[in-house]
């Protein structure tokens, strides 16, 4: 009998291809909000960067921030995952991330997860893509599969690239953009790759022979690349910047591996570390992080001038605030350079929607690393933490299209399904510069406490701000007021409450308890113990209730509708119907381990 592979034909809402943490985040979104979507991972784990195969942390426009001033870290899906792995994963396991995105695409009945599985064409007609065809080698099966929208997550930009969206590649010269950072002349540069290990000292001499085909590093070769810490590896060990980092990229992965495997031989045998004679190496990847392969061009491009001015775009759909990164496309054989060059932006800056949607494919959106952008921009928004809330956005806005019937080109173009999408967005805990959620009924009531600090009174709850961002690195001054934006009770209070009083009574079918966690603070899974030292690991944030109820009075009187538990989550949604409300109190029953209560937003609808 001859061999025959299956072909599968498939219809959803939103096919996503890429399962890092941008498709991750974009496929949870938009299965939330109603959509029935398929994401397409074509390795075994998600996670991308991320994942267990490659191990870096996730970074975005998080810093080491001013407590109640700059609270910049992202909020929304991304801090959903990383409280709960903060939590669930004390012992810093890369596999125990894989586990965690696992599941919560396995909990979404309107996810369908497949694993394994490469994009490897499309059927375009008239500018749209009619289908999508991918393959899962481990079965031996095919998919056809047909979708009102289609996403590319996959940051090489597979998919866009089969149905022959536009795009670009390396470095653009100063005078196409009028950038600043940019080189005077276009070159097909890009940022280089890397490969990461770990190590352990295991208390006794470990000696290490290195393969032939190592290279051989000098302390002058690395007089520019700090390597004095040995548990983590470096993101400098880093080449191919000057090759085609996806044609490319089985050569880059064997120079990669002699690279860093000549690193570890210097640290081990060159003479110049001898405390590391009882490390070994722990673990190594074989997969490279990529950094920077195609860009599509979208109906608007980023550019570094719309980041440093921090524009305020009205389809602001995700923000950013890491540093415009760039590094010398020679990688580690740039020896006599600094490694990266990091100057920060002035503000946390907005990301557009239009960015994110093709100008010549009519039903393709993307997100991540190949974000409609310059390569100065990118260097900024091409983090995982960033393109995590990019990809939140892009999941939000595609299921609001889908529910609205309406094509992808005719819906970006209407501002009040751009409005619906941004305002789903803060419903779901994502951050907005200078947006704010509306239709919030908690607002008309009289708000009352048991006690209040000066700097944390108890109508903040209703003011709209959900994060404190007014202070150095935060956003534009006229996209926010100044103040703590939460309700903070007295330390001395043992039994903190909180009150909303309507004086007619209202009808409420959801309440949302908005909690604080620390975003002033790192919170990422890493396996550096310095960066470590600067967050909540292996507990939830000190400053999240851990215990509370819910007390509603209505017509009937009053009673408990909702007692939490072991709360470590910063977004506390409770489905409810409540006719004729006249009270709400929230009782404080116990922190995770800070001196007094405090709640960021009530919102009741």
């Amino acid at each position: 009998m001859m061999g025959q592979t299956d072909t599968k034909i498939w219809d959803t809402d939103v096919l996503i291809a890429g399962g890092g943490m941008t498709g991750v985040a974009a496929a949870l979104a938009a299965a939330r909000n109603g959509a029935r979507v398929i994401l397409c991972q074509d390795r075994s784990v998600l996670g991308g960067n991320a994942s267990s195969e490659i191990r870096m942390n996730i970074s975005g426009a998080s810093t080491i921030g001013t407590i109640l001033e700059a609270e910049r870290r992202e909020s929304g899906i991304i801090e959903e995952i990383m409280l709960e792995c903060a939590v669930r994963n004390p012992q810093r396991s890369a596999s125990m991330l894989d586990l965690i995105l696992y599941e919560k695409c396995r909990a979404e009945p309107n996810l369908t997860l497949l694993l394994n599985t490469a994009v490897v064409g499309a059927d375009v007609e008239d500018s749209r893509i009619l289908a999508v065809h991918a393959v899962r080698e481990s079965t031996e099966d095919r998919f056809t599969i047909h979708a009102a929208i289609y996403a590319d997550c996959t940051g090489d930009g597979r998919l866009g690239f089969e149905a022959g969206a536009a795009f670009t590649t390396g470095r653009e010269a100063a005078h196409e953009f009028n950038e600043s950072g940019a080189n005077l002349n276009r070159d097909a540069y890009r940022l280089g790759s890397s490969l990461l290990f770990t190590s352990r000292d295991m208390g006794r001499p470990m000696p290490f022979v290195p393969p032939p085909w190592a290279r051989k590093f000098t302390e002058e070769d690395l007089q520019f690349r700090d390597h004095n810490a040995w548990e983590f590896g470096y993101w400098w060990v880093e080449f191919g910047g000057t090759l085609d980092t996806i044609k490319h990229n089985e050569h880059i992965r064997d120079e990669l591996l002699a690279i860093m495997l000549g690193v570890w031989d210097h640290i081990k045998n060159s003479g110049n570390h001898p405390d590391s004679a009882n490390w070994a190496l722990d673990w190594f990847g074989f997969l490279p992080g990529k950094r920077e392969s195609r860009r599509f061009i979208g109906q608007h491009v980023l550019t570094q001038n719309d980041i440093q001015q921090a524009v305020d775009f009205d389809d602001v759909i995700a923000y950013g605030g890491w540093s415009m990164d760039t590094h010398p496309p020679q990688g580690i054989d740039a020896k006599n350079e600094e490694p990266c060059n990091q100057p920060f932006t002035p503000y946390l800056y907005s990301i557009p929607l239009r960015s994110m949607i093709s100008n010549n494919i009519a039903n393709l959106m993307f997100a991540g690393r190949n974000l409609s952008a310059t390569h100065i921009a990118f260097s900024s928004t091409r983090v995982m933490a960033t393109c995590a809330v990019m990809g939140e956005g892009l999941g939000t806005f595609a299921a609001t299209a889908v529910k609205r019937k309406l094509p992808l080109e005719q819906a970006f173009c209407e501002s009040g399904v751009v409005k619906e999408a941004q305002q789903q967005l803060l419903r779901q805990g994502a951050f907005l510069p200078g947006r704010m959620l509306e239709g919030n009924i908690a607002k008309l009531a009289r708000i009352s406490a048991s006690s209040e600090q000066k700097q944390g009174k108890c109508s903040n709850v209703v003011n709209g701000h959900t994060r404190a961002v007014h202070g150095e690195k935060g956003v534009r001054p006229d996209l926010t007021t100044a103040g703590t934006h939460r309700w903070m009770s007295e330390p001395g209070d043992d039994s903190p409450w909180l009150e909303l009083e309507w004086a007619e009574p209202v009808t409420v079918s959801r309440i949302t308890i908005v909690l604080d966690t620390g975003l002033h603070r790192l919170l990422m899974l890493c396996h550096l113990d310095v960066l470590q030292k600067h967050m909540q690991w292996g507990r939830p944030q000190a400053e999240t209730l851990k215990e509370f109820k819910l007390i509603a009075q209505d017509e009937d009187g009053r009673k408990e509708v909702a007692h939490f538990k072991d709360n470590y989550e910063r977004m506390v949604h409770l489905p409810t119907m409540l006719k004729n409300l006249k009270t709400l109190r929230l009782e404080v029953i116990a922190t995770n381990g800070l001196d007094h209560a405090r709640v960021v937003e009530i919102v009741c609808e």
